[in-house]
């Protein structure tokens, strides 16, 4: 995954796209679109979705690249608030044609059910990203300790390291998720409170 670039590269960039640079956008698309899919289609589940959602989201950036505030922060966690709003506003229109389909015309999806689904869709995301972006040594463990379900004991056996490292790296991984669905998914997780080995 493309890690943020320095606030030069971000106003370069935005100044590129203004003038109208047909390469910039080629060069920001190559930096970010997996990015944008990855994130739509785990809000979205659905390709197709998550392809029109990456469409979207270029075309925005390529209309409207003075949109873009390097104050706000940077060019990844820009797209990465687009591409949430794009695929929140398809999962909400998702909902009411298909309400649409089950009721007839001239009814509405309870609002809350649909906020409901608005925030499942996003703390999944989140908690994909997370997992997808913690370091190596994190995930093994979790992986073994709920997928595999290894006890701290068997996962510190797989993993060459002690208990105590073992039940650490558990611990790290555990609170990392824990933001899933209290953070906006704008950007990287949280920082480890520690480094794995």
């Amino acid at each position: 995954m493309a890690k943020d670039a320095p606030p030069r590269w971000d106003r370069g960039m935005q100044q590129r796209l203004v003038r109208g640079e047909a390469a910039a956008l080629g060069e920001l698309y190559d930096r970010f679109a997996s990015l944008v899919h990855s994130q739509a289609h785990r809000m979205l589940d659905d390709e197709d979705a998550a392809d029109l959602v990456t469409r979207e989201v270029f075309a925005q950036v390529w209309e409207n690249p003075e949109a873009y505030d390097p104050q706000q922060g940077s060019m990844r966690s820009w797209v990465a608030r687009l591409t949430h709003r794009h695929a929140v506003q398809r999962l909400r229109r998702a909902a009411t044609a298909s309400y649409a389909e089950e009721h007839g015309e001239g009814g509405a999806p309870d609002p809350e059910e649909l906020e409901r689904r608005v925030r499942s869709a996003t703390s999944a995301a989140r908690a994909d990203f997370i997992v997808s972006s913690m370091p190596a040594s994190l995930r093994q463990a979790l992986e073994l300790a709920y997928i595999q379900r290894r006890d701290y004991r068997q996962t510190a056996a797989d993993l060459g390291v002690t208990e105590d490292e073992a039940r650490r790296r558990l611990r790290l991984g555990l609170q990392l998720l824990s933001t899933a669905g209290t953070r906006p998914l704008d950007g990287p997780p949280p920082p480890a409170p520690g480094r794995a080995r």
